[in-house]
């Protein structure tokens, strides 16, 4: 993993750069908004896999290509399978992904651009620390389509007070950069211009600093947060989250909430059910 590697334009699910103790990895499938499909998952779970084996690596960046952080799950793909095991299997992959984040040696930066929903709010919210531009939106907007975002809803609730994040949560409704440093989703709100330099400047400070003293500090607020949520811990959650969204996504609303969003016509009567 030494050097930088690319690829063009949606060549590749996930692109890796490695140089000066940073890893960056960029979520790369714009034309989807970068959405959390089966593919993208396995791809991102294969990356963050090969991160964490290298101790000359000392800070991790997530980003993305285009004009949007994260959509979300595919919701294509989502509808695409009616069989609540196949979704409960893929809850449970991309619930291993998300803890994986949690579970590297080293810090992880959210770098945001555009919008983060659902799933891919709950990336942010993942990671140790986030950096957003001005422009950038974020929802947990599962809701607004008969589907409450249960997995994204473990990330959120432990990363935010308990009344912000249900107002998140029940509301659907999009924040932007600025309100979300005030109830803690991200760290910083800089202009677009602003947002490379921003987040490079963490990642070389954190960098800079011994590889044994991240690792331990890492590992160390880890084992805080598990002991403030000791009464389920966070495989617990998810596995209670995935199975109440695989179960979820058997429902009428969700499935005639996500189709409307799908074709972009009214939701119907069970909005107001």
């Amino acid at each position: 993993m030494d050097g930088n590697q690319t690829g063009s334009v949606e060549e590749d699910f996930v692109l890796l750069g490695v140089g000066d103790g940073v890893a960056t990895v960029t979520i790369n499938r714009p034309s989807n908004f970068n959405a959390l499909s089966s593919a993208m998952i396995d791809a991102l779970q294969a990356a963050l896999d090969g991160i964490a084996a290298h101790r000359d690596i000392r800070v991790v960046v997530l980003a993305a290509s285009g004009r949007a952080f994260c959509a979300g799950h595919d919701l294509r793909e989502l509808r695409a399978h009616d069989d609540e095991q196949w979704h409960r299997a893929l809850f449970e992959r991309c619930s291993r992904m998300m803890t994986t984040i949690q579970a590297l040696p080293q810090p992880v930066i959210a770098k945001v651009q555009g919008v983060a929903t659902a799933a891919g709010c709950q990336l942010v919210a993942s990671c140790d620390m986030a950096v957003a531009s001005v422009d950038a939106r974020f929802a947990t907007s599962g809701i607004n389509l008969g589907l409450f975002c249960s997995t994204p809803a473990v990330a959120i609730s432990r990363a935010l007070p308990a009344k912000q994040a249900a107002e998140m949560l029940f509301t659907g409704a999009f924040i932007d950069a600025r309100r979300a440093v005030e109830i803690g989703l991200i760290n910083r709100a800089v202009t677009t211009s602003e947002l490379d330099h921003a987040v490079s400047e963490i990642a070389a400070q954190v960098a800079s600093q011994s590889t044994a003293a991240i690792v331990s500090g890492k590992r160390l607020l880890r084992a805080l947060n598990q002991m403030r949520e000791a009464t389920l811990t966070l495989g617990a959650a998810y596995a209670l989250a995935g199975a109440n969204m695989a179960r979820d996504m058997q429902s009428v609303d969700a499935k005639q909430g996500i189709d409307a969003f799908l074709k972009k016509t009214p939701r119907g009567e069970w909005q107001d059910r």
